[in-house]
């Protein structure tokens, strides 16, 4: 689980994306296995759409490899009232957005996919910390920042 501080620092990032991008009107961050990390998602179930998300991304994720699309990197749903933009989050986490039907999806994928980036920069250096024993992360150098091309693992089918 990410700890506490990075959920906080994540849940900034949320803020600050809706802040920056009127046409939200949600945005949420989630493990790739549907457990909510953070949400700014007024008058949505936080958790309802990160279970939908978990499974839309599986789905997402069978389809790339089948049409050899490489790994997952978003997805985008537009219904009558507006899109749902979900975009990888480092190796294990999603970012998906709730927005209204007047927004530009071309700033929509911009800033989706930057706040996407930092939200699995924090997200990923959390894990790290947490699954490293505390002796072993005082011994060993820090490791790289991940890739910008970094893509989530494949399901397995």
């Amino acid at each position: 689980m990410v700890p506490e501080a990075e959920v906080r620092d994540v849940l900034d990032e949320l803020q600050r994306l809706r802040a920056r991008v009127p046409l939200l009107s949600g945005a949420l961050a989630a493990s790739t296995d549907g457990l909510v990390l953070a949400h700014d998602t007024p008058g949505v179930e936080a958790e309802g759409v990160a279970a939908l998300t978990a499974a839309a991304l599986g789905v997402s994720i069978r389809m790339t490899d089948a049409t050899g699309r490489g790994g997952f990197r978003e997805l985008l749903v537009r219904g009558g009232n507006g899109y749902i933009a979900t975009y990888a989050a480092g190796s294990s986490a999603v970012l998906t957005l709730l927005a209204e039907d007047r927004i530009n999806v071309g700033r929509l994928h911009l800033e989706g996919r930057r706040a996407g980036a930092r939200i699995g920069e924090l997200v990923d250096a959390a894990l790290e910390r947490t699954e490293r024993p505390a002796t072993a992360a005082r011994a060993a150098p820090p490791r790289p920042a991940a890739a910008p091309g970094r893509t989530l693992p494949q399901r397995p089918t």
